[in-house]
């Protein structure tokens, strides 16, 4: 899961939303050093992450991904993920996904001061280029797939894989509404043990 499912998953507590973000920024064991729902939060995106990856569709999805591009897998299953979401928000959310989008962007800024550099500028530009929004739009994916192969030490053709996600859409999208509702039910579990629903 990307950006969005993470945000999604999080629930409704803005700081733990906070957290569900920065759990793709802030790697290492948690010191108490943020607020506690923050730290929550990147918790409970880690449990996510866990458990998602034992998921029988991602391995599935994984093992249809040939050399050279099933190393990156995990990636393009990440975006992937987030597109099928965005895209069928309404079956899974009761809000618009512009308003959900918007507020969390406000909520961000209230934390700018304690964000790590790439949560920082994510903050600054997400606002600016409907960030979270475009996900819904398939083919943002493989634009959004040229940027991230570009943060590789040594760059990666990541677009190139795009033309695969395409050929198997019908099934990853299968996939994703068997996944999803077990994800939800997952962490909806974990917040109520850590009292963050």
């Amino acid at each position: 899961m990307n950006y969005l499912a993470h945000l999604y998953l999080s629930g409704e507590n803005p700081q733990c939303m906070v957290g569900g973000l920065l759990g793709d920024f802030i790697k290492g064991p948690l010191k108490g050093e943020l607020p506690s729902n923050i730290e929550s939060g990147i918790q409970l995106h880690r449990q996510i992450d866990v458990f998602t990856d034992k998921q029988p569709e991602v391995q599935n999805a994984i093992e249809r991904f040939l050399p050279p591009y099933r190393r990156f897998a995990g990636i393009l299953l990440d975006i992937c993920y987030d597109h099928l979401l965005a895209a069928n928000w309404s079956q899974y959310h009761n809000r618009e996904l512009d308003d959900f989008c918007q507020d969390f962007y406000r909520t961000l800024t209230n934390y700018q001061n304690i964000l790590p550099a790439g949560a920082k500028r994510f903050c600054e530009v997400a606002p600016r280029v409907n960030w979270l929004q475009n996900y819904a739009r398939f083919a943002e994916l493989e634009t959004m797939l040229e940027r991230i192969g570009q943060r590789f030490r040594n760059p990666v053709p990541l677009h190139e894989a795009f033309p695969l996600l395409e050929q198997q859409y019908p099934l990853l999208e299968q996939e994703f509404h068997q996944l999803f509702p077990r994800l939800i039910e997952f962490s909806v579990k974990q917040r109520l043990e850590s009292n963050q629903l």
